[in-house]
């Protein structure tokens, strides 16, 4: 899916709009939306917040209406407080950030994420006119989260639908073949008799390995320095 759109609605402070701008750098959205933003300059905090954002993401923001967005995405609302029940629609039914990725999946209108105000988000009326509403779970003593963390949180779950890979290795990838690791086991096993371990515990030990690996996703490099080792350990074995 195309990334969605992200807007802050009259922000105050020119640093969290820096901070949400390199939080989309990092999970890759780029499309940046402002409400009545604050004046803010290349010497600002907005510029001094956003990282490598502010090459692209920061300076090519759109200064917008509310009624732009509603008239032209399909838009998620960011709120810390709902209700309980749907007795009040407004804020009710919501889901969580984890769950909003299953959600835009299968939307094919463009999306914007809407952020509030930092000292009370969106209003109830704003609220009303959006087409789905989201929260992030948090202490019922105080759920409120800074207005840059619950973007970055927002992003950062949203990661899967605006991310083709990151910085880390890919699991599934690196991990060994079957081959090298149920070659490892037959190693092991054969260890096990070298050293003499009991006959009665070796399947159950074997056992252990398979399920200790299994969690483990070893990569090939660690197999094969795994079977290094063992081949070391049999060798002082035989000479004893």
């Amino acid at each position: 899916m195309t990334p969605p759109a992200v807007a802050v609605v009259e922000p105050k402070t020119p640093g969290n709009i820096g901070t949400i701008a390199r939080a989309m750098k990092n999970f890759g959205m780029h499309d940046l939306k402002l409400v009545d933003p604050p004046e803010f300059g290349r010497d600002s905090e907005a510029y001094g917040f956003a990282g490598q954002a502010r090459e692209d993401v920061l300076p090519n923001y759109d200064e917008v209406t509310f009624d732009h967005l509603v008239e032209n995405y399909h838009t998620v609302g960011l709120t810390a407080t709902t209700n309980e029940d749907a007795r009040k629609h407004r804020r009710f039914p919501f889901e969580t950030v984890d769950e909003l990725a299953d959600s835009l999946r299968d939307v094919a209108a463009d999306t914007c994420l809407v952020f509030g105000r930092e000292d009370n988000g969106l209003t109830n009326d704003e609220m009303a006119r959006v087409d789905e509403v989201c929260s992030i779970p948090a202490s019922a003593e105080y759920s409120s989260l800074n207005l840059g963390q619950a973007a970055t949180v927002t992003l950062y779950e949203l990661r899967e639908l605006t991310l083709e890979e990151t910085q880390l290795p890919d699991v599934e990838r690196e991990r060994a073949d079957e081959a090298e690791i149920e070659g490892f086991y037959d190693h092991f096993g054969r260890f096990l008799d070298a050293i003499d371990h009991p006959e009665e515990k070796r399947a159950k030990t074997v056992r252990l390995a398979r399920r200790l690996l299994g969690r483990a996703h070893p990569t090939g490099r660690e197999i094969r320095t795994l079977r290094g080792v063992l081949r070391r350990a049999m060798y002082h074995a035989d000479d004893e």
